[in-house]
């Protein structure tokens, strides 16, 4: 019965790295996400700016697949249509990788 489940627990922790490979796969470099970041979107979500500070752990790894996927900036629409859709990727992966739930969240200083 140990052995079983021990195999079990084995196989589901497998599938969920493989799934989280995945997402990193799928994605953009979030190292050029990173600097198309500061570039593109610290300009209005910086400390005391109009649109408010918005930071990689100011969402989860959830909720920012579903800002890339459905919202689409729908406040601003224009910036999303004026970044390539590579570009985006890189983004989302950034803010996807240092995620308020993420392994590695971080503020992007």
């Amino acid at each position: 019965m140990m052995k079983k489940l021990a195999t079990i627990t084995t196989c589901m922790l497998l599938a969920l790295s493989f799934a989280a490979q995945v997402h990193a796969v799928e994605g953009g470099n979030p190292k050029k996400g990173k600097h198309l970041y500061k570039k593109e979107c610290k300009a209005c979500h910086s400390k005391g700016d109009a649109a408010g500070e918005l930071t990689p752990m100011s969402k989860t790894m959830s909720q920012w697949d579903r800002f890339f996927k459905r919202d689409m900036h729908k406040v601003k629409p224009d910036v999303f249509q004026n970044l390539s859709e590579k570009d985006r990727l890189d983004i989302q992966q950034f803010l996807y990788d240092h995620a308020a739930d993420s392994d590695q969240p971080q503020t992007c200083g």
